[in-house]
């Protein structure tokens, strides 16, 4: 992958096509990124308002990153970004827990796992919404992506909260059936899972938590097929969950309530993304940028300006940057501009 061949920006209302087919292939279970042209153009305009400068715009605010690819100005990848969550309505999951239970007249001890009804995640802020066209997954544009989020947000650092979450989707099968949902949720809800997952991406998932048990769920009780797929994601969504893991993300047990993906968490600050980049001042431009040394991500800009795209820093002493005209040009730098930058 050339260096400067995509970059990550700030998704537009006119991308509404570019999302929507994006959104037909995810396989469903997608719920930031809906199949519904409608949905999908009410989240573009309400991401553009956040996107602003307007302080108005922070409380409960939503970004869409777009990934493009520059050489055919075509967007092949999408992302989504929450400053805070549980406002609207509680966040809601589930979280595994081990429960040891003796009986001293029989002489045993039971070992048991319980999904117990939690929300503790409410007010942190969430990054979701990850999909890149598979015909474009190669060369860390996936990567990209994924960690310019993170750039995105050091940038913002006031609009987001102390914690952060990523709810992966769950398992399902190659029919598209989720064990979980057909053995808890489906008892509750007259739907089958595909027309739950259409109501939970447009409308989310305060009608599941409304109507699911609150009380805790022994895993024993639940058929084999259910019981190996809690805390499993998607097939599709294995790189991301290593990804996340890498990043500095924690899997403590905790799942999604509508299909058992695992919910997993971290401090912002201990974020690699976060806590390695180092900010810069663009001090010239070269006319290509080095052969050999550290290939880094690099963002610069605040809301609507923000831009991201990896490539090779030649660094000065004095902490000067000189990006390649190439890279200046994706990215917008002028002398002056400053950048953040994180190894890749």
């Amino acid at each position: 992958m050339s260096p400067t061949a995509f970059i990550v920006r700030p998704a537009r209302p006119d991308d509404l096509d570019a999302l929507h087919a994006l959104a037909l292939q995810t396989g469903g279970g997608f719920t930031n990124l809906p199949p519904d042209r409608p949905a999908l153009a009410q989240r573009l305009e309400r991401s553009a308002e956040c996107f602003t400068d307007k302080p108005d715009a922070c409380a409960g605010a939503s970004y869409i990153l777009a990934l493009e690819a520059l050489d055919q100005g075509r967007v092949v990848g999408t992302a989504t970004l929450f400053a805070e969550i549980g406002l609207e309505w509680p966040f809601y999951s589930y979280r595994r827990i081990r429960l040891n239970q003796t009986s001293v007249g029989l002489g045993r001890t039971r070992k048991s796992e319980v999904l117990t009804l939690v929300n503790d995640f409410d007010g942190c802020s969430e990054v979701g919404g990850l999909f890149l066209d598979p015909a474009w997954r190669r060369g860390g544009s996936g990567r990209l992506l994924a960690r310019s989020r993170y750039l995105f947000i050091a940038q913002m650092r006031e609009r987001f909260a102390e914690r952060v979450v990523a709810d992966l989707r769950g398992y399902q099968d190659e029919q598209g059936c989720s064990p979980f949902w057909d053995a808890v949720g489906h008892h509750f809800f007259e739907m089958p899972f595909d027309e739950a997952d259409r109501l939970n991406s447009l409308t989310g998932n305060q009608f599941i938590a409304d109507l699911m048990p609150k009380y805790p769920i022994y895993m024993q009780l639940l058929p084999p097929q259910a019981q190996v797929v809690v805390g499993r994601t998607h097939p599709a969504g294995e790189p991301a969950y290593r990804l996340l893991l890498e990043e500095g993300f924690r899997d403590d047990g905790y799942v999604d309530i509508f299909d058992a993906g695992p919910t997993v968490h971290a401090e912002i600050d201990s974020l690699r993304a976060v806590k390695d980049s180092r900010i810069a001042t663009v001090a010239g431009f070269v006319e290509a940028e080095p052969a050999e040394g550290q290939t880094s991500l690099i963002a610069t800009g605040r809301c609507a300006g923000f831009r991201a795209a990896i490539g090779r820093l030649s660094l000065d002493p004095v902490g000067g940057a000189h990006p390649s005209k190439a890279l200046a040009e994706a990215l917008d730098l002028k002398q002056g501009d400053l950048i953040r930058h994180v190894p890749f």
